[in-house]
């Protein structure tokens, strides 16, 4: 790497400075800094004894020993720099000071030093970023600054300007100052030669760089965000721009995206500029507002994967501003509602007192309003929602600014009826005139009356202190007023009314706040008097009038409320009033009558006021009130002017002349005229329904005081209609007429600004200019346009034309060659002129003479969709010097960037193209240039920005055949009006022929319809909207489209009824059978003609013939089916221009299978009249191994009877349950006996039915193997049982049966009969016993059941233990057995009781067994019976006799005999019974004896 030097020279009288720049490599620096540094030392040491020796000579001559300095800084790639200084002395210490104080001068002249930051070690310093100081002979520095190689540095004319100033004072530094210079000069070229090294060396990096890259791209890499987003936060109103880098190969899709949706840059082109070079993707958002924050999100998709990266962006706000406000809202009465709106911004400390507002009335909190500021929201909750709440609601925010404010209108809707159809509740309850015992209370009536008119009102109240609703009036009260009386003083009270109606009372109203009954005029009697010093004296009436007694009469009595049912008296009391309290007695007489009577018979009246319901009517009465104390009745006042009762008040006019004029896409702005009497009416009440529905609703349910009114909460393009009622104290008016119906969309206003003023032809005199339809119309197609125009320099602008002009284009005549305008323009519609567009730039009024074309204009988008779009634009007005050839589009990324990019590699004839192959969700701007022979023209100018992506709700044209068969091309487009209209072209621009296609206004689009189409036909053709070209669409009609549709309307104009179902065969369960087919749906006109076997039939009672054509369904219903309606059924079908016929068969076999059928069901349905067997006879087997015979009847009664038999012998152990209509008979085990022929009969009074069930040969056998099967799933598995023969294997079954086949294996092979085994078998139980078992019985054994289809097994592994516990079990078993053989036993002989005859002998013999031989003992009642002369006892071998001779009465008892030997013993009991003479022996006892 080459290394240079750069010299710069600042210079003073007297001192001269200048820098010394050198760069070189990172490595050459790192070697040359360790070297300076080993010197650096070595010369600190030497300059420090050096300096130590001036130190002593300065002392010694008493001179200052400053001396003139030269440094040198070298700069090496930012590493630290070493000084090297060299010092030289001076002559005088005059010269010393003046060059010490020049130097310090220098010094701060060069202390603004430029610094850079090197972002890599190969990038090379320049010369200039770096001001190093040396301070030297100044005519050593001249030399070097006038060589000629030399650099310059923006100093140089300072430098010659100082040197010519300060030539004369130049002097010469010596040798130093000169190796100095030598030095310099050397180092320069040595660090030229190494810088020109590095740079080839950073070319031969480059190049392999570059080499690297190019095998990178040939090798494909899944998308990468190398550098990805960051984070931004910004104040508002600031440009801030999201960078990232991708990397993929190929060129992944790039989309951009903002709180998880797609970021739309055509919504906000003026803000959103998005930049794509080189895998840089950048999205700059210029004047940043609170609606840009949030979470941005970019996705890199490739078909090798997907990369995503994301950040934030802060959005800060310096001055706080409403945020996202609340929207029109509603609320149910009842349910609580919450406000919120946020700001853009935090709210300061003085800010937090954000207002809210309702109908201009400020919010506190309370019990049911809670306000609530955080920093950056504010809320207002209603706990309770009542109708008194509906209205507009704001919120205010007071800034330096003003106040700002945001408002929306809060509904509150009607909570459920109480009863159905019963009305709403009413509102606006208000509490007046209270005193110690009366209230007078006013409502306004509900909106909604419910199913019938509301016929009045009930007034409750209720005593705080006990918590019950008590109503206060019996009658309803039809006016919405009413005077409550019979109140306690000092009570709390509260109030509400329910509306009632047919149905009911309805829901109560808000009940009103709490109200006490008190004296409103106590505060009169009470006087407070200052005295000295600050203190008062409080005097009240009552002490001053304490030695008042009898009281005064009242004054002034008078009527204060009158209306149809009731007049409300008012009086003065009297004055002095005195201490005691007062009640009144009010007197009552018809006027022109002396006679008085009381009117408040059961009322004690506190108070002055009272109310009279009971007057008559048409009658006047005067009145007069007593005053009464404890002292006793005063005289009556002056009786007041005669009153009656006043007339009643009718229902007011209903409102006229409503109107509705559109407002936004959701709402409406309704206005209406007052009737003429107006004086009574509280407000108006609003009611909408959608044309055509007759479903009203309400839209306030609090009177509107005004005569127009917003609705709100509309569907967008529909039309509805609306109604208003009057409202006033007597009740609601009648409906007002319906107003006009109205489409809801959104109002016309006036067009924005057009734009993009282009000249298209100047002729000298005249110039023809273009501009750009405004990017908003207002809701209303434009209709013209205006023109000014301002001299250049001018100050004022100038209608060009008084006539809109109905194009974009306006030749502007009458103009100054050579002189310079400027043009605006201004669109118009219904609503009026909009804003002019920006002046135009200055054109030059000159003749055009070049010979290349002008520039196209009204360049236009069409078709926008997902990476494609359709340019439009109009040939230049200027042609040049030959005619256009052809055109060259050019298209730039993003909506500000000027880097154009050719689309066409040659020119296009058309005046329109297709461009696809672009990013779906990128912005992109386009121009158009014209070329003839001459050359390329002017381009135009360039297109707003468009976002190349689909529309949403876009459609398609759509080709098709029409009901009559002719072509068409249909288009769909939404949110259209009555004036919006359907431009057809072929081509974009060739109109359509008149001839050959007609063009027709549908609901929501438009169809194009061809009369004979052919191959003139075919071609593109786009169509769009007029006052919305976005909204468009195009259809290429090829020639298969031709053919194909051509096909298709021959069959629409010559069509065939299509079949749906062919002819079916049906047969009814009555026995009826159904032949029928099935069409499409044919019209009214439809025609049948039915044929059979060659001859048109029509029909009869035997044969009914029926043609739905709405379904196109035909039958034939034959009653009963005989062999005369065997044949061919022709059915021949026409409809308008369709037709077709369908034939059926119906002989041979389908007859005869039909007819036996048809004749089996009629027999059924003729059985079925009376109880039937829905379920016959059947058999099951059960867990249980139960045979469960079953059958189900139905349609039973009372008398039904149901019978089993078997064999004709009856069977009643069957179970019958009625309820159900199942009978069982169950058979616990089946054997042959049970086999046999089983009926079951169920009979009344209307018929028999009989099932029948042969439980016979294969029947019987299918019925065994299910039981076989069914026992051997019952099996057991095998046990052992030791006994005294052996063991015995067994398996449990729950029944066995000999038709079950059982084989028994050991080890696998069968066990034959042989002396030791023998096999058996019981009704629950299969074993084999092995006698006489060994060790060699070990191993396992299995037991086979084969139940004639199936085998299955259980095994048994005798071994181990378990043979060892058996064969000892076996063992204990035999021993005991050959000891219970030998043991001492009486085999037989006596008896259980014996009866003898007093004076007889008894002989009881038994036999005994055993081995050896047993002994006998006959014992008496268990004593042995000792040698007795009255005792005979023999005993043989086997055999023992005893005699009793003549037995007496004493004789009765226990006899017993025991016997025993070596194996055991025995006792046997006989119980010995005698009885005398004449007696009969016991009937249990056996009778025995003889006379001795």
């Amino acid at each position: 790497m080459r290394e240079h030097c750069v010299v710069h020279i600042l210079g003073t009288e007297g001192d001269i400075v200048f820098r010394v720049t050198l760069v070189a490599s990172s490595r050459e620096a790192e070697r040359r800094r360790r070297t300076r540094e080993a010197h650096a030392d070595r010369r600190a040491a030497r300059t420090a004894r050096g300096s130590t020796e001036r130190r002593d000579s300065k002392r010694q001559t008493g001179t200052h020993p400053s001396c003139r300095s030269l440094t040198l800084q070298l700069f090496l790639k930012g590493k630290r720099a070493r000084k090297v200084t060299m010092e030289t002395r001076t002559v005088t210490q005059r010269e010393r000071e003046e060059q010490s104080s020049q130097m310090s001068h220098s010094m701060q002249m060069s202390s603004q030093i430029k610094k850079r930051t090197f972002t890599s070690r190969d990038e090379e310093a320049s010369c200039r970023d770096f001001h190093p100081i040396i301070t030297a002979d100044p005519m050593s520095v001249k030399e070097i600054l006038t060589m000629g190689d030399f650099p310059r540095h923006r100093t140089w004319q300072v430098l010659q300007e100082t040197q010519e100033h300060h030539r004369d004072k130049w002097t010469m530094f010596g040798n130093e100052a000169e190796k100095v210079e030598r030095d310099v000069i050397r180092s320069q070229r040595a660090l030229r030669r190494r810088v020109d090294a590095a740079a080839i060396r950073k070319q031969a990096e480059t190049k392999a760089s570059d080499h690297l890259k190019h095998l990178e791209l040939l090798s494909q890499k899944a998308p990468d965000f190398p550098l990805p987003l960051r984070s931004h936060a910004v104040w508002e109103g600031m440009t801030v721009t999201l960078s990232c880098t991708v990397q993929a190969c190929p060129p992944p899709e790039v989309t951009w995206f903002k709180d998880g949706l797609p970021l739309r840059m055509a919504e906000q082109p003026w803000n959103y500029s998005l930049q794509q070079k080189h895998g840089l993707n950048s999205l700059e958002i210029r004047r940043c507002c609170p609606d840009d924050a949030g979470e941005y999100r970019v996705v890199a998709k490739s078909a090798l994967g997907e990369a995503v990266t994301l950040a934030t962006l802060l959005v800060n706000s310096l001055k706080p501003q409403f945020g996202d406000t609340f929207p029109p809202t509603w609320v149910t009465e009842g349910d609580s509602l919450t406000l919120r709106c946020t700001f853009t911004s935090a709210l300061r400390r003085d800010q937090h007192d954000v207002a809210w507002f309702r109908d201009g009335a400020q919010l506190h909190p309370s019990t049911n309003v809670d306000v609530e500021t955080a920093d950056g929201e504010a809320s207002v909750t209603l706990r309770a929602a009542s109708k008194e709440h509906e209205g507009v609601y704001a919120a205010r925010l007071r800034t330096r600014d003003g106040v700002h404010e945001r408002s929306a209108f809060v509904y509150v809707e009607d909570a459920s009826a109480v009863v159905v159809g019963g009305p709403a509740s009413p509102l606006a309850l208000q509490v007046s005139d209270v005193n110690k015992d009366y209230v007078f209370l006013t409502w306004q009536p509900p909106s909604a009356d419910g199913a019938s008119p509301v016929e009045g009102y009930y007034v409750e109240r209720r005593d705080l202190r006990r918590g019950e609703w008590l109503r206060c009036n019996e009658r309803v009260q039809k006016m919405c007023q009413y005077p409550v009386s019979g109140l306690q003083e000092g009570a709390v009270y509260q109030f509400r009314v329910r509306a009632v109606n047919g149905a009911g009372a309805g829901r109560p109203s808000k009940a009103t706040g709490p109200v006490l009954a008190a004296d409103p005029l106590q505060h009169t009697r009470t006087t407070v008097v200052k005295v000295d010093r600050g203190r008062t004296v409080t005097i009240t009436k009552d002490q001053l009038e304490g030695q008042v007694k009898a009281p005064s009469p009242p004054s002034h009595v008078r009527a204060c409320q009158v209306s149809d049912t009731c007049v409300v008296l008012s009086w003065t009391e009297p004055e002095p009033r005195g201490r005691e309290p007062l009640t009144f007695h009010v007197e009552r007489s018809e006027a022109g009558k002396s006679s008085w009577e009381l009117a408040n018979l059961d009322a004690e009246v506190n108070s002055p006021r009272f109310p009279v319901f009971d007057l008559a009517t048409g009658k006047q009465h005067r009145f007069r009130v007593r005053s009464i104390n404890k002292y006793g009745v005063s005289d009556p006042s002056e009786p007041c002017a005669p009153i009656s009762l006043g007339k009643p008040q009718a229902a007011p006019a209903p409102p006229h002349s409503a109107v509705a004029v559109r407002d936004t896409h959701t709402s409406v702005l309704l206005q209406w005229q007052e009737p003429k009497e107006k004086e009574d009416i509280l407000g108006y009440y609003l009611y909408y329904s959608e044309r055509g529905h007759q479903d009203w609703k309400t839209v306030n349910n609090k009177p509107v005081n005004k005569t127009r009114f917003t609705v709100h909460g509309l569907k967008n393009r529909k039309e509805y209609v609306f109604r208003l009622k009057s409202v006033s104290r007597a009740g609601n008016s009648c409906y007002s007429d319906e107003s006009p119906p109205i489409l809801v969309k959104s109002a016309i206003s006036v067009p924005s600004a057009p734009s993009a003023i282009a000249l298209l032809l100047c002729t000298g005199s005249e110039m023809v200019l273009g501009w750009r339809a405004p990017a908003c119309n207002g809701g209303g197609p434009v209709r013209g346009y205006y023109l000014d125009q301002m001299e250049k320099g001018g100050s004022a602008w100038r209608e060009v034309n008084v006539k809109p002009s109905k194009e974009r284009l306006f030749e502007v005549c009458n103009l100054t060659s050579g002189h310079l305008y400027q043009f605006r323009a201004l669109a118009a519609n219904m609503a009026g002129v909009g804003e002019p567009s920006e002046a135009s730039e200055a054109f030059l009024c000159e003749k055009w003479t070049m010979p290349e074309p002008g520039c196209p204009h009204d360049v236009q988008f069409r078709e926008v969709g997902n990476g494609c779009l359709v340019l439009l634009w109009a040939a230049p007005l200027y042609e040049g010097r030959s005619p256009v050839t052809g055109y060259f589009l050019e298209i730039s990324q993003g909506d500000r960037s000027d880097d154009w990019i050719a689309l066409n590699e040659g020119p296009i004839g058309d005046t329109h193209y297709k461009v696809s192959g672009l990013q779906t969700g990128q912005t992109y701007r386009l121009r158009v240039l014209a070329v003839n022979e001459a050359g390329v023209g002017r381009a135009s100018l360039p297109t707003e920005p468009v976002t190349v992506e689909s529309r949403p709700g876009a459609k398609n044209i759509e080709i098709g055949v029409d009901n009559d068969g002719f072509i068409f091309l249909a288009y769909e487009a939404d949110e259209t009006d009555d004036e919006s209209k359907f431009l057809w072209n072929k081509s974009y621009t060739e109109p359509i022929d008149a001839t050959r296609a007609q063009a027709e206004i549908k609901k929501d689009g438009s169809v194009l319809t061809f009369t004979d189409p052919s191959q003139e036909d075919l071609g593109l053709y786009t169509v769009e909207v007029s006052d919305s070209p976005n909204r468009s669409s195009s259809y290429d009609f090829t020639a298969e489209d031709l053919e194909r549709l051509k096909e298709l309307s021959w069959q629409v104009r010559n069509p065939v009824i299509a079949l749906q179902s062919g002819w079916q065969v049906d047969v009814s369960d009555q026995g009826d059978v159904r032949l029928w087919l099935q069409t499409e749906s044919l019209s009214d006109a439809a025609e049948l003609r039915l044929i059979f076997n060659d001859r048109e039939v029509s029909g009869t009672p035997h044969r009914k013939i029926s043609f739905d054509k709405a379904k196109g369904l035909v039958e034939i219903v034959f009653d009963q089916l005989s062999r005369q309606d065997q044949g061919s059924y022709t059915a021949q079908l026409k409809d308008g221009r369709a037709k077709n016929q369908f034939t059926l068969v119906f002989v041979d076999q389908a007859f005869r299978q039909t007819l036996a059928l048809a004749d089996k069901k009629r027999r059924d349905h003729q059985r079925k009249a009376g109880p039937y067997f829905q379920e016959y006879l059947s058999w099951t087997v059960n867990e249980d191994c139960e045979v469960i015979l079953k059958c189900k009847v139905t349609n039973t009664n009372k008398d039904t009877s149901l019978k089993w038999s078997k064999d004709g012998a009856a069977v009643s152990r069957h179970v019958y349950d009625q309820s159900s209509g199942v009978s069982t008979l169950t058979i616990p085990q089946v054997t042959e006996k049970d086999a046999g022929s089983f009926r079951a009969a169920v009979s009344d009074g209307r018929g028999e039915d009989v099932s029948t069930l042969e439980l016979l040969d294969g029947e019987y056998d299918e019925l065994l193997q299910q039981l076989g099967k069914q026992s051997a799933l019952s099996a057991g598995p095998l046990k052992v049982q030791s006994t005294a023969v052996g063991l015995l294997l067994y398996c449990s079954l729950k029944y066995y049966m000999s038709s079950l086949k059982t084989r028994w294996l050991f080890k696998e092979k069968r066990i034959d009969q042989e002396t030791r085994t023998k096999s058996g078998s019981g009704t629950e139980k299969v074993w084999i016993e092995i006698c006489n078992p060994t060790d060699n019985d070990k191993g396992k054994y299995t037991l086979q059941m084969f139940d004639g289809k199936e085998t299955r097994e259980r095994y048994l592994d005798l071994s181990g233990q378990a043979l060892a516990d058996a064969l000892l079990e076996h063992r204990r078993l035999k021993l005991e057995a050959v000891a219970e053989k030998n043991r001492a036993k009486v085999t037989k002989g006596l008896p259980d009781v014996v009866a003898i005859m007093e004076g007889k002998s008894l002989c009881l013999t038994c036999f005994v067994d055993g081995e050896p031989a047993p002994e006998v003992t006959w014992l008496r009642n268990d004593k042995e019976i000792a040698k007795h002369a009255q005792f005979d006892i023999t005993k043989e071998p086997r055999c023992s006799t005893i005699t009793i001779n003549n037995v007496n009465m004493a004789d009765s008892g226990k006899y017993s005999v025991f016997v025993h030997n070596q194996h055991g013993s025995e006792t046997v009991d006989v119980t010995v019974s005698v009885y005398e003479h004449g007696e009969e022996p016991p009937a249990c006892a056996v009778e025995m004896g003889f006379y001795a």
